[in-house]
């Protein structure tokens, strides 16, 4: 979903933790992702701020990351969320430093405390833009990675037309422009070093089941496989996942990356759900 949850992102803690297909697959190829840019660059501390900008269960974006052992810490603006990812964090049986910090504008770290720092279609939350790059680039010292939304996508197209106001009201578009971020740490001495797109299922970016949504257009054959006949995979949250009960969970959820690995740009320039921006201190 191209538009961040902001009502009701509470029932993910409380009511049901599955998140549906569309966003277990984008995690497991976000995952896939922050391993091969950690060990490219040998990152051995990361820091996830902000933690909160999406759909599902807050604040579990680095959790793979835990699960290979690397030290983790998070930082939420919310302090009944801080909790409560906290205490899913407990559940799963993984660590992390989780903390709350209302303002993003002053990380209460010293100079170069981790060797990575990134978030995920998180900055239109930041109230102001240059003062968190600042601070971002003042904490890190190898590697910033920043995910946005793609904005070129039908799916952000659309849902930004039905959900306006809450974008107005709510979030700072500016923020995800890829030119704005870009060109503030460039002046702090950040090259951009790669950027592309990812989350490219073969599904569009829409905010409802993505399994009843290709039923309704005759096109399920695109997902079709053992896991989607299976009724109990079918409802497998990745939380299970995370705690070691389905090791293949991962593999299931890679089954609909090959439109992610054949589609050229041009393709995704439409289609991809996010881009990836990677900066290395120069």
């Amino acid at each position: 979903m191209a538009i961040p949850i902001l009502k009701n992102w509470q029932n993910y803690f409380t009511k049901n933790p599955n998140e549906g297909l569309g966003s277990s697959y984008e995690r497991i190829v976000l995952n896939k992702k922050l391993i091969e840019i950690i060990k490219k660059y040998n990152c051995n501390s990361i820091l996830e701020v902000p933690s909160f900008g999406f759909t599902g269960v807050s604040g579990i974006n680095s959790m793979f990351l835990s699960k290979q052992d690397y030290p983790v810490t998070i930082i939420d603006n919310d302090e009944k969320r801080t909790d409560l990812i906290k205490h899913v964090w407990e559940k799963v049986g993984l660590n992390a430093i989780i903390e709350y910090q209302k303002d993003f504008s002053k990380l209460k770290f010293s100079d170069n405390s981790f060797d990575m720092s990134w978030n995920f279609s998180a900055l239109w939350f930041v109230n102001n833009l240059n003062k968190f790059l600042f601070e971002l680039n003042r904490v890190t010292r190898r590697v910033i990675l920043i995910c946005v939304p793609n904005r070129s996508g039908l799916g952000y197209l659309s849902q930004k037309y039905f959900s306006s106001s809450d974008l107005k009201e709510h979030l700072n578009e500016k923020n995800i422009i890829p030119k704005n971020f870009i060109a503030i740490l460039r002046k702090y001495n950040w090259k951009l070093a790669n950027w592309n797109y990812i989350d490219c299922p073969p599904w569009p970016d829409i905010g409802m089941g993505k399994e009843k949504f290709l039923e309704l257009l005759h096109l399920n054959f695109l997902i079709r496989n053992k896991s989607t006949r299976n009724k109990k995979n079918e409802n497998s949250c990745i939380l299970d996942f995370y705690k070691g009960n389905k090791p293949s969970f991962g593999n299931e959820m890679l089954k609909y990356s090959w439109l992610e690995k054949i589609a050229p740009k041009f393709i995704k320039y439409f289609w991809a759900h996010h881009k990836y921006f990677l900066f290395i201190k120069n």
